[in-house]
Formats: C-alpha cells, sequence, structure tokens
C-alpha cells in the first residue's frame, strides 16, 4: 500500500514513512491509493470470528508488508487487549462502549496501535524519533500510556491551559521519563496549528526526527476502523445508523473507511458541541473553519477539523455524496445536560457529555425501521464537574481514581507562541 497527500496526488510514500513522518511536506494529509474490500467470506462469517482476527484482516493491507504478519498480529492483540462491549440501552438504541481501556477513552486503540508500529519501526533507528501531540483532553493521555517508556521515542504534548477535566489533565501530566507536557495559553486548535507548522519547519525536521501521535498520522485513525466490526459482528444488520461524538473526524473517517471495506452501516451521524463546522458543511455545502469555543464536551472542542480533508477525498468533495452517508446533528451545553438527565432518568445509563449527544442524534433522527447505536467515547469520570450536574447525589468515584489523582504533575507552560515551542523542541538535542 502506498499513500499519497490529499494535497498531491502524484507523490507517493510507504506506509513507514507516512507513519514517521507523519503530515507531508505540503500540508496535505496521508492518505491510502485504495481502501481494500473485505472478502465476502469474510463478511459473511463476522459473527463466529474474534475481533483481534478481524482487525488483523483489516489493517493487514494497510501496512502492505512492511511489518511482517507475526509481529502485527502481535499488534493487533496488544491494540484490543480490553474489552469493547455493547450494550441496549432502549428497544432499538444500543452503545458502543470503548472507553474500558487505560486511559478510559476510545483513543487508547488508536494510540496503542500507533505506538506499536513506531517501536517497530525505530527498532535499528540511529536516532530517537520526536512525537508531537495536541490534545483538546483525551487524546494525550492515551498517547502519553501508550508510547510510556517505548524505547527510542520522546513525546511532547501541548494541551490547552484551563481547558481540559481535572483527571485528563492527571492522565496527561503524570508520566514523567520520556513524555513532557506543556499547557499552552490558548485553544485546542492553537496547540494544533503549532504542531503542525513544526512539521513544515525545515529547521526542525532536519534537527529532529519528527513524528505525530494526532489523528493526522494514518496509524493513529486507521485502526480505530476496527472497532466498526465490533458493532457488526455483534449487532448484525444492514439497517445499522452509528452516531459518532465528533472532533477532529479521525473517529468518523474510520467508521466510513470501515464502511467503504464492506462493512455494513446505513448511515452515519456526525454528532457536535456548537463548534459544528461540518453539520454546519453538510446543511450548507459551506465549510468555514472558526476559532474554537469552550463547551463541556472539551474533546470536541475544535473549530478547524484536521480530518476533514480526508472526509472530502472518501467522497471525491462531493457534498451530495457525502449527505447520502453523513448527517450532522449538535447540541448546546444546556441541550447536552438535558440529554445526560433523560437518559440517566429513562434508562438507567450514565452517559459522557460527549457519547449523550451521539444517543440524543439518534433518538431525532432513527427512523423506526432502522437500529441505531453511539459511541460511547470516554468514561464519565473524566467529566465529573459536568456529570455531577445532572446526579441528584454524586457518584463516588474514588477508588478508580485515587490512585491516578495523587500522582505528581510535571507539566511545564508555554505562551501560544510558535517560536516557544520550536525552541523547547530544539532544546531536546542539548
Amino acid at each position: 500500500m502506498r499513500y499519497y497527500s490529499t494535497s498531491n496526488r502524484d507523490h507517493f510514500v510507504s506506509f513507514r514513512e507516512a507513519v514517521l513522518n507523519s503530515l507531508p511536506s505540503d500540508n496535505g494529509l496521508y492518505y491510502p491509493e485504495s481502501i481494500p474490500k473485505l472478502a465476502d467470506h469474510s463478511l459473511e462469517c463476522l459473527s463466529n470470528r474474534s475481533l483481534e482476527s478481524i482487525g488483523f484482516e483489516m489493517m493487514r493491507p494497510f501496512v502492505g508488508g512492511e511489518i511482517p504478519d507475526e509481529a502485527l498480529d502481535q499488534i493487533i492483540n496488544e491494540t484490543l487487549s480490553f474489552k469493547i462491549p455493547i450494550k441496549q440501552i432502549e428497544e432499538n438504541i444500543h452503545v458502543l462502549e470503548l472507553y474500558h481501556g487505560p486511559t478510559w477513552a476510545f483513543k487508547d486503540v488508536g494510540a496503542r496501535f500507533l505506538a506499536r508500529c513506531i517501536g517497530f519501526f525505530t527498532q535499528e533507528a540511529s536516532r530517537e524519533i520526536d512525537i508531537l501531540v495536541a490534545t483538546s483532553g483525551d487524546t494525550g493521555g492515551a498517547v502519553a500510556a501508550g508510547f510510556f517508556q517505548v524505547p527510542g521515542t520522546r513525546v511532547t504534548i501541548l494541551y490547552p491551559k484551563g481547558k481540559v477535566s481535572e483527571v485528563q489533565e492527571k492522565q496527561l501530566t503524570t508520566w514523567g521519563d520520556n513524555i513532557n507536557t506543556y499547557s499552552v495559553d490558548g485553544t485546542f486548535d492553537d496547540c494544533q496549528k503549532m504542531v503542525k507548522q513544526a512539521f513544515l519547519d525545515k529547521e526542525l525536521t532536519q534537527s529532529l526526527n519528527l513524528s505525530s501521535a494526532n489523528s493526522i498520522n494514518v496509524a493513529r485513525f486507521l485502526p480505530q476502523s476496527i472497532y466498526y466490526a465490533q458493532i457488526a459482528r455483534l449487532l448484525p444488520g444492514e439497517k445499522t445508523v452509528v452516531a459518532v461524538p465528533s472532533g477532529n473526524y479521525g473517529n468518523l473517517t474510520a467508521g466510513l473507511f470501515a464502511w467503504k471495506m464492506g462493512l455494513p452501516v446505513r448511515r452515519f451521524i456526525a454528532s457536535s458541541n456548537i463548534n459544528k463546522v461540518v453539520p454546519d458543511y453538510l446543511l450548507t455545502s459551506k465549510y468555514h473553519p472558526r476559532p474554537s469555543v469552550v463547551t463541556y464536551s472539551n474533546a470536541m472542542d475544535v473549530g478547524s477539523p484536521s480530518n476533514f480533508v480526508r472526509m472530502l477525498e472518501l467522497f471525491e468533495g462531493n457534498h451530495k455524496a457525502m449527505t447520502e452517508k453523513v448527517s450532522g446533528y449538535y447540541l448546546t451545553d444546556e441541550e447536552t445536560l438535558t440529554a445526560m438527565q433523560k437518559c440517566l432518568d429513562e434508562h438507567h445509563y450514565l452517559s459522557d457529555p460527549h457519547g449523550v449527544i451521539a444517543y440524543q442524534a439518534l433518538q431525532e433522527q432513527l427512523s423506526s425501521e432502522e437500529q441505531g447505536i453511539f459511541l460511547e467515547t470516554a468514561h464519565p469520570v473524566k467529566f465529573l464537574s459536568v456529570v455531577d450536574k445532572v446526579l441528584s447525589e454524586p457518584i463516588d468515584f474514588h477508588e478508580m481514581t485515587h490512585e491516578l489523582m495523587t500522582k505528581t504533575s510535571y507539566a511545564s507552560e508555554l505562551p501560544n507562541d510558535y517560536e516557544a515551542f520550536k525552541s523547547v523542541l530544539l532544546s531536546l538535542n542539548n
């Protein structure tokens, strides 16, 4: 498998180069030259196969033989070493719980796969590889856990100061060793802009071996397509509607790839908060990135989502084709709290402020002949200040969080200034 830039279809790189370089020099995103179809016999017996075996079959063509089958099989098994259950909420609505990994968020899947791919590729590297990450909350913690003490790697994480939850911040900042974290006086979009700029800075790319663990990296977003196979395994049918909480749109893009590979999904709902640039595009065909606004569902506080260009690529820029498969939906903060309260009162299910928007999208957009499933992308414990607003009595998560909350944080502060960030990176080699 070769990969081209979404800004230049004539220049191809290998999977290894796409993973290690992360971002093409033309500021596009790497995209596979084809999306392979799953074999008919594989699709016919999904329910009789393990998720690990399906995941191996899905990822093998994208890796293109650059990781031996035995090593890839081990990577897949280590990536999927925790449960990914489906639970019924009401008659025609289910939830896929993606928070049973080490950092209680769906990004554990992509981060673990990416860390192991990079670990394989850098076994004989002559110098360390520097992983750059911008996070709105969950990505950084998952990446830190995935890369902690991986030989030959250093990780630098940027997160917006005061705009992540207390639990998220602890998961970001308490590692030390090869994990460096910086709180930036700005938004997630500011953090993401600095990371992207670093990859286009020739002085940096000549001095450091840079890669990214954001969903701009193909090895971060591609494995997320595997848990759509879990839906097909455990909730079979051609009338499934999947509602996806959406911030940087790597999760939804992975779902679209899974559908292109042959997994049965009737349609998707891109579920957002008031940072709704993609739902607005789906309604109007006009795409207008704008500064993000802080909300209760902070992991979706993204005003310029990177993976939108991959969505456009998949539909060849055809707005009508995209809207036939994807619809948009959003809630305000107050509406989010109302939906959380309703889900809790009527179905005794405590959803986090991201997943619940997808739940409410199904409530309003699902037809009587369809079955819906929403992705619960993070455990409610990560958003206690929001969750407590809908509980008559606070739930005691002390046993779950005690060890984490007593750890020492190692974060430093950075101004919202690229040159300051660049100086930090350059100092890594001193």
